[in-house]
């Protein structure tokens, strides 16, 4: 029964971890799009 226990809080705790990184990739995406939105030719070279 404990071992099923720590199994079931491992698998949360993992599930909770994933959906965290996930949101902070998203954050990371955004900051990207928004950068770019305002210079447009920012990453252009002669």
């Amino acid at each position: 029964m404990l071992i099923t226990m720590l199994a079931a809080a491992m698998t949360i705790a993992m599930l909770i971890a994933t959906a965290f990184g996930f949101y902070e990739e998203a954050q990371r995406a955004r900051q990207d799009v928004r950068a770019t939105r305002r210079n447009p030719f920012a990453n252009m070279r002669r």
